[in-house]
């Protein structure tokens, strides 16, 4: 089938777009810079604007199979100023929106529209309880920016295609994401929990993440809010400890709440001091079955290897 990516450059785009590709799929990725990216023969990409209405490009839309939107700038990327707020707010609503209008101008709509979110939607908190699919969001800054990240994405269900949401939790990968930022300090004997460690970390091996998303293409019965994390969330200490263990190295040096205020601000508290303990209800009674379901395992795999994503030539 046709795939479209919004959002393709990404570690999660680029993981997809190539294993979609490796299986057989026509992908095409949307992009605002296609010269500067390398050229490859199993992806085609696309040039685009998203500003909130449809353009040119829209034309690759009419008669795609699916459409999948992982758009948005990095949360943890910088400290949150007002105008970083309305960076990372702007960043998902305006493809999200621009998306929509590609959808409902298109004579042979997409019959199937993945839209990325995230586990910020619930609220970050110092408590322990599951949250599934059924939770409300959260009323501080991520919450309510996935709200409105989401709300973008509703109308397709009126146009006809079959919406998916991917509430994603955060990514272990050889590739970059976390497991890259933190494997400096870790290698050179200084990693180790942040803040008080009893925080929950809602996370999902690469394989399993790129695993749920085709699923969630490919299934017709699949629809609605999927957390896109592991059945087994773990505390910040026992993530840790984890990826000291795969990396042979102690995680003994803990970084204090007062720091990471002083270094990031709010965001500090929102992403790191405090956290989520995200449980993928809906996935497994669809019967989707993890790769990676514990930490042990899927930390292993990450710094071990690559993630067993098929790359195109």
């Amino acid at each position: 089938m046709k795939v479209v990516i919004a959002g393709g450059s990404g570690l999660l785009g680029r993981s997809l777009a190539a294993h979609l590709a490796w299986s057989g799929h026509q992908v095409v990725v949307l992009t605002r810079d296609a010269a500067s990216l390398p050229p490859t023969v199993a992806i085609r990409r696309v040039e685009w604007q998203p500003d909130g209405s449809a353009g040119p490009w829209a034309s690759e839309i009419d008669g795609a199979a699916a459409v999948v939107n992982l758009t948005g700038a990095g949360i943890a990327d910088s400290r949150w100023s007002d105008e970083r707020r309305q960076e990372l707010r702007l960043s998902r609503v305006l493809p999200t929106r621009s998306l929509v209008a590609a959808v409902r101008q298109a004579s042979a709509k997409p019959v199937v529209f993945l839209q990325g979110s995230a586990m910020g939607f619930y609220g970050s908190s110092l408590d322990d309880r599951e949250l599934d699919e059924s939770f409300p969001p959260g009323d501080d800054f991520l919450g309510q920016l996935c709200v409105a990240w989401e709300a973008e994405a509703h109308p397709v269900v009126a146009l006809g295609s079959r919406l998916v949401f991917l509430r994603s939790g955060v990514v272990l990968s050889s590739e970059g994401g976390i497991l890259g930022r933190l494997r400096l300090p870790f290698q050179f004997f200084v990693g180790g929990p942040v803040a008080s460690g009893r925080q929950y970390m809602s996370w999902i091996h690469l394989d399993d993440w790129v695993a749920m998303a085709t699923w969630a293409l490919t299934t017709p019965t699949v629809s609605g809010i999927l957390n896109a994390t592991s059945p087994t969330p773990v505390t910040n200490d026992e993530f840790s400890h984890a990826y000291a263990r795969a990396l042979g190295r102690p995680s003994w040096l803990r970084v204090p709440a007062v720091a990471l205020r002083a270094m990031f601000g709010e965001m500090a508290l929102a992403v790191l001091i405090k956290g989520q303990r995200l449980v993928p209800k809906h996935a497994l009674d669809l019967g989707f079955q993890f790769k990676y379901p514990t930490i042990a395992e899927a930390m292993t795999a990450a710094v071990g290897k690559k993630a067993d994503v098929n790359v195109p030539a």
